[in-house]
């Protein structure tokens, strides 16, 4: 990558020596200091997408049980509380209080507010978005 450190000067008691970064900067560190050289090994490996559920598969499998991840409203009421029905809709308004029992907590859990922002707030926060 051409990115090297050069050794410069030794100290007159041998204990310290003077670096020059790639930056340009100079700096003072022990004789007895050691670095490795050459780049990290796998690195840059997460930039790579998956591109198929294979790879994700094959991923997640000696990770943890997290996927696929199913859509309560894909469930059967028996599963979860967003079940049923015959189309694929909650049902039922999806805020919760915030001392719903845990089988019930499903949904946007005590929320302060919902749905679409308007007048002045919705400029508010278009802007804190740029």
């Amino acid at each position: 990558m051409g990115r090297v450190i050069r050794a410069q000067r030794k100290g007159a008691a041998g204990s310290v020596f003077k670096v020059k970064l790639p930056s340009g900067a100079k700096k003072l560190l022990q004789s007895d200091c050691r670095a490795m050289v050459g780049q990290v090994a796998g690195g840059g490996r997460t930039e790579k997408p998956l591109l198929k559920a294979g790879n994700a598969y094959h991923k997640f499998r000696v990770k943890r049980n997290c996927w696929p991840r199913v859509r309560g409203v894909a469930m059967n009421p028996v599963d979860h509380p967003h079940g049923g029905g015959n189309h694929q809709h909650i049902g039922h308004a999806s805020t919760v209080r915030r001392d719903a029992p845990p089988g019930a907590k499903s949904g946007q859990i005590a929320a302060r507010r919902t749905g679409r922002r308007r007048g002045q707030a919705a400029v508010t926060a278009g802007k804190s978005m740029l």
